[in-house]
């Protein structure tokens, strides 16, 4: 009888782990998780940017660095308000916005975000199209990529 109880015990403990396992939340990701682009700024100049997406069910954000673009000036922390506009396979635009930033002083590699964005699965984003435009002090700097990003869009699940 005692063996009987052990049993009984060990299946409703593996039925309930499976079922636990049924209902949990898929992890969703986003791939590639870093893509890379060379950018131009105009007369703020231009190089290369990575870009790094994350992903949580609908919600998104992407963070931009720069070694090659330097902030032309000392800037405060969540003092640059951001939106990268990336475009979509399907057609169309998705659109992600901020204010995040680090303090960075003048020369420092540019870094903006996370910037937030809603995705839908399977959405497909490229920057090359789109465009990031950071504003200032109340003067906006426009950013472009001057070809596909590298290794290919990002795919979101």
């Amino acid at each position: 009888m005692r063996r009987k109880r052990i049993g009984a015990t060990a299946l409703v403990t593996g039925v309930l782990a499976v079922t636990g396992l049924a209902f949990a939340p898929a992890a969703l990701a986003v791939a590639p998780g870093t893509a890379t682009i060379t950018a131009d700024c105009g007369s703020f100049g231009g190089g290369e940017a990575t870009l790094t997406a994350t992903q949580d069910g609908t919600a998104a954000t992407i963070t931009v660095n720069s070694s090659a673009i330097t902030a032309p000036i000392a800037l405060g922390e969540d003092s640059i308000s951001s939106t990268l506009t990336l475009v979509k396979a399907s057609g169309g635009t998705t659109s992600f916005t901020g204010t995040e930033n680090p303090a960075m002083a003048a020369g420092d590699p540019v870094q903006v975000g996370p910037l937030s964005g809603t995705v839908a699965s399977g959405d497909s984003l490229e920057a090359f199209g789109g465009s990031l435009q950071m504003t200032v002090f109340g003067i906006t700097i426009t950013c472009t990529a001057t070809g596909p990003q590298s290794p290919g869009p990002f795919v979101f699940e």
